[in-house]
């Protein structure tokens, strides 16, 4: 089968057998979904465009009409008043039908997925505290055995570098965004202990992860990616280099598209690592597009 995740800045693919439980080719295309929403309140059609095209190269590699395909769509799709409308010309003319799904169902998803890489990695997965980083929210996520809590936060790498110029803005328009998430982290530390590690999933941790390794985005390994402790000083450290490249040299590593928007993003990880209290966390690649898979096939 082929799973599908169109988030708010990418859209994603990967492959899955559901005989064998292993991940086959994968697809991933910036086409910034959530491009000024935080304007309009709509996706504007410049950026249905791309989505079409990118469901188009993809179909390309995959060839959708040989295989199941479970498609779904995240926190822009979620916001955006032409939704219904989006999501018509997207089956009409792309051939997808996607699903909107809701916050608690992304972060199900995205555990699922986790938890199935940090098993993989042989790496414990009963207590854990997981941020998702989006281009339109950032779900935080607390699980403790077998339980979860989840809360969906409307802040993302689009949206908060839309309305930034430097890392400064960012910090001070986060100072603000991230009072309610750190009265739900201090509510829940009240009443549970302490996770007992810190994982990252999505775009931004992964893109930090690679730079700091000295992946372009061309030569991305996953395996070098799932399981690799980022500490917050590394952030830094990422940043700064990231920082004093221009936008051009930039895009080789971080993606383009993505090049405008990964010093909000990095600055929203260093964030996390404050509210948290943590130096470090593991990253893990795995996401909502690997959760879909694993569930359609149990």
């Amino acid at each position: 089968m082929i799973s599908i995740d169109l988030g708010s800045n990418t859209f994603r693919c990967i492959a899955y057998d559901c005989v064998d439980h292993t991940f086959g080719d994968d697809f991933e295309q910036i086409v910034k979904t959530a491009d000024r929403m935080h304007e309009s309140g709509c996706i504007s059609d410049e950026a249905i465009e791309r989505v079409l095209n990118a469901i188009k190269d993809a179909d390309k590699q995959f060839d959708f009409k040989a295989h199941d395909v479970r498609a779904v769509t995240t926190a822009a799709m979620r916001m955006a008043e032409n939704a219904q409308e989006v999501l018509q010309r997207l089956k009409v003319e792309g051939g997808v039908d996607f699903e909107i799904i809701d916050a608690d169902r992304e972060a199900n998803f995205s555990v699922m997925a986790v938890k199935h890489r940090l098993d993989q990695l042989n790496i414990a997965s009963n207590s854990f505290v997981l941020i998702d980083i989006g281009g339109g929210s950032t779900e935080v996520i607390f699980i403790a055995k077998d339980t979860m809590q989840s809360q969906s936060f409307p802040i993302g790498i689009v949206t908060v570098a839309q309305q930034c110029a430097t890392p400064h803005d960012v910090k001070k328009l986060l100072s603000e965004l991230l009072v309610p998430v750190k009265k739900y982290v201090d509510e829940y530390h009240i009443r549970n202990e302490k996770p007992q590690m810190f994982v990252n999933t999505a775009g931004t941790p992964t893109t930090i992860a690679a730079f700091l390794q000295g992946m372009t985005y061309r030569t991305y390994n996953v395996s070098k990616i799932n399981g690799f402790v980022l500490t917050q000083a590394a952030c830094q450290k990422a940043l700064d280099g990231l920082i004093a490249l221009d936008e051009e040299r930039r895009a080789t590593y971080v993606g383009v598209g993505r090049e405008t928007l990964i010093v909000a993003g990095v600055v929203i990880v260093q964030m996390f690592y404050e509210l948290l209290g943590f130096d470090e966390s593991i990253v893990i690649d795995d996401g909502v597009r690997e959760g879909v898979a694993i569930d359609y096939c149990r």
